[in-house]
């Protein structure tokens, strides 16, 4: 029986979860949908799709999806709904899990993970972020939890950017950019989003592709050497030798938050949660480059959300793919290296205060 795929949907307060799921679930898509919700407030959404005062934990919808509310742990309310499929007590194809607002997805990304039996049931399809354009810069300023939601993405939906300017959108967007290369950016009216980019996204598939915004591998670029350029210094006022505009959070302002810059897409926050781009020509030594993984996820592992990488490995002539969350790691060999391909292995990291420059050097040391 193949495995039942699982979106997380995730996003701060007010960012328009709910309106989403709410459009997921009434489409005519002819799909069963169970929905969880990891939600610990009043507001959850049986109140405005089910209309019933039923106390059960499992709800049947009308057509054919079902809704249950966990307010315990998210693997038993798993294994419950595995086992009611089996017997047929209740059919749906796939999950989708609302978190609470405030929620870190890492958490219920490792439930995937850590469980054998729920690993043997279920597959984490995607991490579906949403991200309110008219208040995220506040709430990125202030909140970790959104940093992070934003950082463990694989897509981003921008709502309300009818509520602000093209400047500050772009800005935003540029933002989100540098704390997450790796997710497409899409803004979204009232949830009205067509259901291939919120579910089968295949984000965490171990594939041999690994998407990164052009842009911002452009960019890095420009700085004149081939490593990805560091975020980790904040720079108030403007810099104008690299076209950016860059302010770290806690300084004083040249112009309020918001305000267009004369370069306003790259008005730069100094965020905790950042990416950066590693690669490399020369192959990596197999032995190396697992131990010095090991060690840096055993270290760094909590503050690692996301991280990414098609590898040239020595000796083999096929590409390694590995992936992560946390300090749980996965690898597979991919497809042969293509005759004509340059083979490059890339590497992206998305992280809360990463040592940058541990990393490049460890890695540098990986290299044959």
């Amino acid at each position: 029986m193949s495995l039942i795929p699982v979106t997380i949907l995730t996003g701060f307060l007010g960012s328009g979860k709910t309106t989403l799921l709410k459009r997921v679930l009434s489409e005519a898509h002819g799909q069963k949908i169970a929905v969880i919700e990891n939600e610990f407030g009043e507001e959850n959404i049986d109140s405005d799709i089910l209309k019933t005062e039923s106390k059960e934990q499992i709800v049947q919808m009308s057509n054919g999806c079902i809704c249950c509310t966990i307010r315990e742990d998210l693997r038993e309310t798993l294994q419950l709904l595995a086992a009611k499929r089996r017997k047929g007590l209740v059919v749906f194809d796939r999950i989708i899990i609302e978190t609470t607002g405030v929620a870190d997805p890492g958490p219920v990304a490792q439930t995937f993970f850590m469980d054998d039996e729920v690993a043997e049931t279920y597959l984490i399809d995607s991490i579906v972020t949403l991200v309110d354009a008219k208040h995220a810069d506040q709430q990125l300023d202030t909140r970790q939890e959104a940093r992070r939601q934003v950082g463990f993405a694989d897509q981003i939906f921008l709502s309300k950017t009818d509520l602000v300017s093209a400047e500050a959108q772009q800005a935003l967007i540029h933002r989100l950019k540098h704390m997450n290369p790796r997710a497409p950016i899409q803004a979204v009216h009232f949830g009205a989003v067509p259901l291939a980019q919120v579910l089968d996204l295949r984000g965490f598939n171990l594939n041999a592709k690994l998407d990164i915004d052009p842009d911002f591998l452009k960019e890095e670029g420009d700085h004149g050497h081939d490593h990805g350029h560091d975020h980790g210094h904040a720079h108030d006022g403007c810099d104008h030798d690299h076209g950016h505009c860059e302010h770290d959070s806690h300084a004083g302002h040249d112009h309020a938050p918001g305000e267009a810059c004369n370069h306003p897409h790259h008005h730069h926050h100094d965020d905790d949660v950042k990416s950066f781009v590693y690669r490399a020509d020369r192959a990596f030594d197999p032995a190396k480059l697992e131990d010095f993984l090991g060690a840096i996820v055993n270290i760094y592992g909590p503050k690692m959300l996301r991280y990414k990488g098609v590898l040239n490995m020595q000796g083999t002539e096929r590409k390694v793919i590995f992936q992560g969350v946390h300090q749980l790691m996965g690898s597979d060999l991919g497809p042969a290296w293509d005759g004509a391909e340059k083979r490059e292995s890339k590497m992206v990291f998305i992280g809360i205060d990463l040592p940058q420059d541990i990393l490049r050097s460890g890695l540098d040391q990986c290299l044959v």
